[in-house]
């Protein structure tokens, strides 16, 4: 008969359970913080390789840290000051206009509808009924970004806050090797060192990652101006491929999100222009799928896009738009983690026990001779 197994809870595993469960609270209360912190990091990786280029030119680091900081804020400004009035003028201009864009697409629906049948049935008539759906999709993207605004308010709903990240992550750059030592001393050997080498990957991953979707962000979004310019969408061009490059940021719904108003502007024109601006930007959808990204995101990041899209759900599950711009930069982090300090000693160590099994069969050893 077997012996009844007894389970037994020590103290120090009750202590343990008590304070993981403080750790979860006192996390939960922090939230703010710790995303403001994400996001730090965030900009601390992308912006880390101009500080370490003004090192090798032998400015201090902390030199190096304003001069890049000064140069970016005053040329993102410029940037602003330059094609920030025509952009917001062409979007305020498009809102203006969209109930007309409306009932224009509803026109041209229940024409289309008519020359099919004079009496359609009540479903085709609901079915058509674009005026509610036109309705539910501005309504959708309200509470998304009403979502995104509870979320993350208190953390990036101001221009406090977001001068916040920036300073911290400056900090974070100016003084990272102190800051790297002093956070592995927290880990046993030889653990701290395998985390100490593992920073210089993590960051090129996430920095390559947001300076990759910056860039193809861009060249979007002036490839979408220029075509729509070239379409006859002159009054709105400008305001169209600014939306796309912001929109573009979110990996794989970005597009689609920035494709719409286009298209709601090229239905309600009318004539064959839905079908030049659908296949432009195909093209550019193209385009980006096996061009940019492959060469300016994909070699950063070493992710399957399937992980890159789950990232993305994720993000903004947990903080709405904010969050599909950070989690998967540090999702790829991550990645880069498992990846050096699991797969490829798994790997390896699989690798030389492969060996010693093949030498062990080619060389038996006698114990008879």
């Amino acid at each position: 008969m077997k012996p009844e197994q007894r389970i037994s809870i020590s103290v120090s595993n009750i202590l343990l359970i008590i304070g993981s469960f403080l750790l979860l609270v006192l996390l939960w209360q922090v939230r703010s913080l710790l995303v403001l912190l994400m996001v730090a990091v965030v900009l601390a990786a992308s912006i880390s390789p101009l500080i370490n280029l003004t090192e090798k030119m032998r400015f201090p680091r902390w030199l190096g840290v304003i001069v890049v900081y000064l140069t970016l804020i005053s040329g993102l400004t410029s940037v602003l000051l330059t094609i920030g009035p025509p952009v917001f003028d062409q979007i305020e201009k498009l809102l203006r206009q969209l109930p007309i864009f409306s009932e224009s697409i509803s026109e041209i629906f229940e024409e289309f509808v008519s020359s099919l049948n004079q009496n359609p049935p009540d479903w085709i008539n609901q079915l058509f009924d674009t005026k509610s759906v036109t309705n539910w999709a501005i309504r959708s993207s309200q509470q998304l970004l009403l979502r995104s605004y509870s979320l993350t308010k208190g953390v990036l709903g101001g221009v406090v806050s977001l001068v916040l990240a920036l300073f911290i992550s400056g900090y974070m750059v100016a003084d990272s090797k102190t800051l790297i030592t002093s956070l592995v001393k927290f880990f046993p050997k030889p653990w701290d060192e395998r985390l100490e080498n593992q920073v210089l990957p993590v960051t090129q991953r996430m920095g390559g990652y947001i300076r990759g979707r910056i860039l193809v962000s861009a060249i979007l979004g002036i490839a979408t101006t220029t075509g729509l310019g070239f379409l006859g969408l002159k009054d709105f061009s400008l305001g169209l491929g600014a939306i796309a490059a912001v929109t573009n940021l979110i990996p794989f719904i970005g597009p689609i999100l920035g494709a719409i108003p286009a298209l709601i502007v090229a239905i309600a024109k009318g004539g064959w222009l839905f079908l030049w601006v659908i296949t432009l930007y195909y093209i550019i959808q193209n385009i980006e799928t096996y061009v940019l990204d492959p060469l300016l995101v994909g070699s950063s990041v070493g992710v399957h896009p399937l992980y890159q899209l789950l990232s993305v759900l994720v993000g903004i599950q947990l903080l709405g738009i904010i969050g599909a711009l950070i989690v998967p930069p540090w999702f790829a982090g991550g990645a880069a983690l498992v990846e050096n300090l699991y797969l490829k000693p798994k790997l390896k160590a699989e690798g030389m026990i492969s060996i010693v099994t093949n030498n062990g069969d080619h060389n038996p050893q006698s114990f008879n001779s």
